[in-house]
């Protein structure tokens, strides 16, 4: 449906540019596009003085003019620049575009650091993303960058694996460029060696010598892996994992080519795929997973073909993650008597676990059946590290509950060391339940900010659920 436009086809802006169609509108804005195929943001005088006072432009940038009772403001700009609410914008076309947009977001924050950013309007010309000051709340800038780079899609800048797979075009270094510029830290690692022989991106050319540069050549030495809430957990990783990628020549000297597979066993819902999801993250490495889904076939032999392809995959395009989920499903002990066939799915993981590790892939396998898993499996030399992984403490719960709600606008009474005493031993998904459940109860009751009140209806809410056996509190353990 057409918008019904504020100004008349024809009409004569102060800089000389002639209104054509309304394109976007609000309740005290409009965006119309110009003779010439530019467009022009034409402002109600109060919002206008509001983004004056706030600092974001100054009294002049914005052509002021009278068209009937309507005190207005108005600004241009050229087909080449663009001039949209961020809500409605398009993915970049190339890494100039998408700089731009972050070097607006990094210059509007540097000057505005409250005011919600998804519903503002993004002015090239100026480099500002100008707030429409909606009731609506404040949508982290993380994905309002993701959001803006991959055309409408949900993914927040700070997970840069996921941003990455959706924008493979660009290339992960220029990419990192990009985020970096619109002021976030990318705690992610490049890969540094093994490129694949044939590109499987469609990647921007270039220069030799940037392939080479300082970026790619020396990952930050001071980079540690954080997981909320599991302090063991993360530090095991940083160990046995992130240091040894690291620090690859100075291991490599005594022995050590690369990090060992790894299993990770626990109960349902203890925040095993959590922890190997940020980790993910946080390597920044093409990533493959085996599961009972993607694999599984009742033909003979089928399994064991799909599992091979999968390493194949991931030792093509090494340093890579290969996640092993449910492992119970391939590997479960042989003695049994599962039949032939799960000899020989069992028999083809034996065979490419080794190789995979000796051509930098990094495997991690989950279960919650860990009594399940053929022994030859869990055999060093294959997996060398077997960690359980239990319910949170009261910690463990503590810090995780602090990480969510510091993202959140909330009331000075709201404290969580009540919340933690009752959720510790419960699975880490009732953990964010109960934060994401108080938020909606107030929001249903009108408040704009969190409250202790809604947490705690939302903790009263959410009972714990029964499951099958294990201890209420338990932590995190070594084999």
């Amino acid at each position: 449906m057409a918008l019904e436009a504020w100004l008349p086809v024809g009409f004569q802006l102060p800089d000389g540019a002639r209104v054509r169609i309304a394109l976007f509108d609000g309740a005290d804005w409009q965006i119309c596009e110009t003779m010439g195929g530019g467009r022009a943001l034409i402002a109600q005088d109060t919002l206008a003085q509001h983004w004056v006072e706030a600092g974001l432009i100054d009294e002049g940038t914005l052509d002021a003019f009278q068209f009937g009772t309507r005190q207005l403001r108005t600004i241009s700009s050229a087909p080449s620049q663009t001039l949209c609410p961020v809500s409605e914008g398009k993915s970049p076309d190339n890494k100039s575009e998408a700089l731009a947009f972050a070097l607006a977001l990094k210059a509007t924050r540097d000057i505005d650091p409250e005011s919600a950013l998804q519903d503002a309007l993004y002015v090239e010309k100026i480099t500002r993303l100008l707030p429409t000051y909606s009731i609506s709340s404040r949508t982290g800038d993380d994905v309002v960058l993701g959001y803006w780079l991959t055309g409408g899609t949900n993914i927040p800048a700070s997970s840069f694996r996921r941003l990455r797979q959706s924008m493979s075009w660009l290339g992960a270094s220029h990419l990192k460029d990009v985020v970096q510029a619109a002021g976030f830290e990318v705690a992610e690692i490049i890969p540094l060696e093994r490129q694949p022989d044939t590109p499987t991106e469609k990647t921007e050319a270039v220069p030799a010598d940037e392939k080479t540069g300082a970026k790619r050549t020396a990952p930050e030495p001071n980079k540690v892996f954080e997981l909320a809430g599991r302090p063991e957990l993360a530090a095991f990783f940083n160990e046995h994992i992130v240091d040894i990628i690291l620090h690859r020549e100075r291991y490599k000297a005594l022995g050590i080519e690369f990090p060992s597979a790894v299993i990770l066993h626990g109960p349902p819902g203890c925040g095993k795929t959590f922890a190997v999801d940020r980790l993910v993250d946080f390597l920044g490495w093409p990533s493959f997973q085996i599961d009972a889904s993607s694999v599984a076939s009742p033909y003979i032999h089928e399994t064991s073909k799909k599992v091979a392809q999968v390493f194949d995959k991931a030792m093509e395009n090494a340093p890579s993650v290969l996640v092993i989920d449910e492992m119970e499903a391939f590997l479960a002990d042989r003695e049994m008597g599962s039949g032939h066939h799960r000899v020989e799915e069992v028999a083809e993981f034996l065979r490419r676990i080794p190789e995979a590790v000796k051509n930098d892939v990094l495997i991690i396998a989950m279960t919650n059946r860990i009594e399940m898993i053929d022994p030859a499996i869990q055999r060093r030399g294959r997996f060398d590290h077997v960690i359980k992984v239990d319910f949170a403490s009261e910690v463990e719960v503590l810090a995780l509950l602090d990480k969510l709600l510091a993202s959140l606008p909330k009331e000075s009474d709201v404290d969580a060391k009540p919340l933690a005493k009752e959720l510790a031993g419960r699975p880490l998904s009732d953990v964010s339940f109960v934060v994401r459940e108080g938020a909606r109860l107030a929001a249903r009751s009108g408040k704009d900010r969190l409250d202790q009140t809604s947490l705690l209806s939302a903790l009263r809410s959410s009972p714990a659920r029964e499951r099958e056996g294990g201890e209420t509190k338990r932590r995190i353990g070594f084999v």
